[in-house]
């Protein structure tokens, strides 16, 4: 059997560049209201628009960039900048791990190193959902949507600093919740595994969040830990079996 035939067999039905983009603009809206914000608090700051795009088209994190860009105001020190950007963006190395085994076996490094860039929390999500392998331009598609809506948010932000009042500002940081919140609803609906891993990982949050002593665990490291417990537990609890190669597809 040739290659060809074992990649039509893994990989996903019908995953192109064009449902890429069209599952990506979901993602895109809810950017648009996050950089936005985003785009203001930096030129708020005082940075150019142009500085304020420019970060924003080569970090793609959206926590990292605020907590990053405020200890800019702040005088911080490059370490303490660097410490800090590295702990609440760790969580991308661990879901980059998690996502190099869905991806199609047939991908070169210089695609996945390419393609990782843009694996934020919610285009993960929506990778993960899909059956079968992912190829590569089904993942370029889900990264470039919203990667646009973010570099543009950042630039309607940046541009339009002193036109809306201070509420409206601060309402269009709440968009990012409502976008992930319909991200795992619907596949929590249908998977009891997906369910309880979003159930305990909210608990494990709540505790941190509550419990005398933890509350001064940076962001980073409560997500780190949360996914981290919730995730192992839903792989010990809930097995996915994995079926056996063809003999013909082994080679």
């Amino acid at each position: 059997m040739n290659a060809s035939t074992i990649t039509a067999k893994t990989v996903g039905p019908a995953l192109t560049f064009r449902k890429g983009l069209r599952d990506g603009l979901p993602i895109c809206l809810g950017y648009l209201s996050v950089s936005f914000a985003f785009g203001m608090m930096a030129v708020e700051g005082g940075l150019p628009v142009w500085a304020a795009v420019l970060i924003s088209m080569t970090n793609l994190t959206s926590s990292g960039q605020f907590a990053g860009t405020a200890l800019i105001f702040a005088g911080g020190s490059y370490l303490e900048i660097g410490i800090t950007t590295f702990v609440i963006n760790i969580r991308y190395m661990l879901m980059s791990l998690s996502l190099s085994q869905k991806v199609d076996p047939n991908m070169s490094a210089l695609s996945r190193s390419i393609l990782s860039f843009g694996n934020t929390d919610e285009v993960f999500a929506v990778a993960m959902q899909q059956q079968g392998k992912i190829p590569s331009c089904y993942l370029s598609g889900l990264i470039l949507t919203p990667y646009c809506g973010w570099t543009l948010g950042t630039f309607l932000g940046a541009a339009c600093t002193g036109i809306l009042p201070l509420s409206v500002r601060s309402a269009l940081g709440i968009a990012i919740y409502g976008m992930f919140i319909a991200i795992i609803i619907p596949p929590s609906r249908h998977s009891r595994a997906v369910l309880v891993t979003v159930l305990l990982s909210t608990a494990i949050s709540c505790l941190f969040a509550f419990t005398p002593g933890f509350e001064q665990l940076s962001s980073g490291w409560v997500i780190i830990i949360c996914a981290i417990l919730a995730a192992g537990y839903a792989a010990f609890r809930f097995p996915v079996d994995v079926e056996p190669l063809e003999e013909g597809e082994k080679a």
